[in-house]
């Protein structure tokens, strides 16, 4: 008896609740969730058509993912397993590319390198078999940023493109050794771009986390842009990752809750399967935030790491902390330090042990570096900045008298010395002059990539300050150089700043995988506020007070987005409400919440008018459909609308 009456009591509370719950949402509008790249990528997919599908008359896709316009994909069966070899004929034999696939009798051939605007020649061949197929594409948008100068010795060159990732606008572009454009992706990917062992590509997620430029995560994708994986990180990520021989993932990260309020002083290993932490390396445990400043410190950006690279013979990282001129390499199994290189100005006794001593002649130190690594030989190859060229303010060199260079160290960690074996860019002067970004690659012995990135000038002067930081006539250039043997092979010169260049060829071993994509990892819980509140005798109905605001908020499949207009000195809170529960949400109104270089200073016409935030509600830990309220300046509006949350674990979604 006990037992059914238990029963009619749980029976009665569900509906009661379900009541509750029904009664909330009465009038209100509950928000769609916004399609992801995922999303349309699945539905772009189910759309391809194989079946009855010949040679003679094959199903050609132009972009069959909607994220990569110079691609196709040629469909069609044969009666017996071929392997067809696919030519995208170009201008000339080194811009000409061959492919040879797979065995099958289903064919998904991936066709990439196509030029924009044009009618792309393609041969397909098997057996006795040759066909030629024509191919159009459409032309390039109207912003896309085209090379203003290429030199090539295409006798020393191969058919490789170099792959561009933007420093903030633009595209994730390739060039060919002509300068051609080949291949872009059309949604945005920042910071670096590299091809893991797999053969896919792994670039960072079109989606902020955090202004500046903090992105929730990474995207592994093919050639085509399709995404077969996202990764998603508590503290994003920003500016360089690397596939340890494990095959897990070091990233450059934050971690937005530390007590000092500090970022791009954390790194994280996440496990490859499941997306999960499994190491974290703090270095406000590691170095003293306040020694080695550079002009670019700042409290909270005391280190701002710009690069990850793992040794595996030593079993090490090395980092980049640009804001104290200082590349530094911990050991990875205690997370100890190993060495420093750089000035040792302003830094404490306790760190001079980790100093090198240099040796040879015609050394000179970095500064502002980028793009710290370790080549095959043990040597440290970085690219220098050079801003400033001194930790003291009275001895800086301004702009119009410094230089960028790509540069090779050798280091002898018993003796702690220090060699420099190399260096390019020096003898180019301010022309080659980037205050910030840019990279440096080791091809091969002798064989490197010195990429200047950042180049800016206003008024047709060298400038020390990045792009965004500039006034007046601002022109922005990259150039890039390839060296053989101390011989210049190319130099692509691109009228904007761009992060990073990557060689490589556009076809390997990968062929196209169909089927949905994962999503693994987590965004986290966003911090509740401690606060109780009636919303219903305290609630009041859109007015104009709430409108000039331009209050928008949107529904991603893991995460509620909130936009609107405010002033500095606006209070304002989101409250989720679902039946007796009421989560308050602080929203700070400030340009930059976690700010990195940039001073979160409000221009006069800001202060009057205010700025356009974008905040994130995490869907993690919210289960349900919750009435959206919002609190400005101690006044509590009914939105009325709502939004949905359910409960996901790590797996394929659309």
């Amino acid at each position: 008896m006990k037992k059914v009456l238990l029963c009619l009591l749980i029976s009665i509370l569900l509906v009661v609740s379900i009541n509750i719950s029904t009664n909330n949402q009465k009038g209100r509008k509950l928000l769609k969730t916004k399609e992801s790249i995922i999303t349309m990528q699945s539905k772009e997919e189910a759309k391809f058509k194989i079946e009855g599908y010949s040679i003679d008359n094959p199903n050609i896709i132009v972009d069959p993912y909607k994220s990569a316009p110079l691609t196709a994909l040629i469909l069609f069966e044969t009666k017996e397993s071929v392997s067809p070899k696919v030519t995208v004929v170009g201008k000339d034999e080194n811009t000409t590319l061959t492919h040879k696939f797979n065995k099958s009798k289903k064919h998904y051939l991936s066709i990439y390198g196509l030029y924009p605007d044009s009618e792309n020649e393609i041969i397909v061949e098997y057996k006795n078999i040759r066909k030629v197929f024509k191919i159009k594409t459409d032309k390039l948008p109207d912003n896309f940023i085209i090379p203003t100068s290429v030199k090539a010795d295409k006798e020393k060159l191969a058919n490789d493109f170099y792959f561009y990732s933007p420093s903030s606008t633009g595209y994730t572009a390739a060039y060919d050794v002509n300068g051609d454009v080949r291949w872009y992706l059309s949604y945005k990917a920042i910071w670096d771009i590299e091809r893991l062992k797999n053969g896919h590509l792994l670039v960072g997620t079109e989606r902020l986390i955090n202004s500046p430029y903090y992105v929730t995560g990474l995207y592994e994708i093919d050639m085509f842009g399709k995404i077969y994986k996202e990764y998603s990180l508590k503290g994003g990520y920003h500016h360089d990752y690397y596939e340890m021989p494990n095959g897990n993932l070091l990233v450059a990260s934050d971690n937005f809750l530390n007590n000092d309020g500090t970022v791009e002083d954390y790194i994280v290993e996440l496990d490859r399967e499941t997306g999960k932490v499994v190491r974290q390396f703090d270095l406000r445990k590691i170095l003293k935030m306040t020694d080695g400043k550079s002009e670019n410190w700042t409290s909270y950006d005391w280190f701002h790491n710009n690069s990850v690279w793992y040794d595996k013979k030593t079993n090490s990282i090395t980092l980049s902390g640009r804001h104290q001129d200082a590349v530094i390499n911990i050991d990875y199994k205690s997370g100890k330090l190993n060495w420093i290189i750089g000035d040792s100005t302003n830094w404490s006794k306790e760190y001079q042990k980790y100093f090198f001593k240099p040796i040879g002649k015609d050394f000179e130190w970095q500064w502002s570096q980028h793009a710290a690594m370790i080549t095959p030989k043990g040597e440290v190859f970085i690219f220098d900045n050079g801003n400033n060229k001194s930790k003291k303010k009275d001895n800086y060199v301004d702009a119009s008298n410094s230089y960028s260079r790509g540069v090779i160290y050798k280091i002898d960690t018993k003796k702690m010395t220090i060699k420099q074996v190399f260096e390019y860019g020096k003898e180019r002067g301010s022309d080659f002059y980037s205050p910030y970004i840019s990279d440096v690659d080791y091809l091969n012995n002798n064989h490197y990539i010195i990429h200047s990135g950042g180049i800016v000038s206003v008024d047709g002067k060298a400038s020390n300050k990045p792009a965004g930081l500039t006034e007046g006539n601002v022109s922005l250039k990259s150039d890039t150089v390839e060296l053989l043997d101390n011989d210049v092979i190319l130099e692509l010169v691109l009228p904007s700043n761009f992060y990073r260049v990557e060689k490589m060829n556009i076809y390997n071993d990968t062929e196209l995988k169909l089927g949905s994509a994962t999503r693994v990892g987590s965004l986290g819980k966003t911090n509740i506020a401690k606060k109780k509140i009636s919303l219903a005798s305290n609630s009041n109905k859109i007015d104009k007070d709430y409108t000039k605001h331009n209050i928008k908020f949107t529904k991603e499949i893991d995460r509620l987005v909130f936009t609107g207009q405010f002033k500095r000195e606006d209070k304002v809170n989101i409250i989720l409400k679902k039946n007796t529960i009421s989560n308050y949400y602080e929203i700070k109104v400030s340009k930059k919440p976690y700010t990195a270089l940039c001073v979160d200073i409000f221009s006069e016409e800001e202060n009057k008018n205010g700025i356009v935030i974008n905040r994130y509600i995490n869907a993690e830990g919210l289960s349900g459909t919750y009435s959206i309220y919002i609190e400005i300046n101690g006044k509590i509006y009914d939105t009325k609308e709502s939004v949905k949350f359910w409960i996901y674990k790590n797996s394929k979604m659309n």
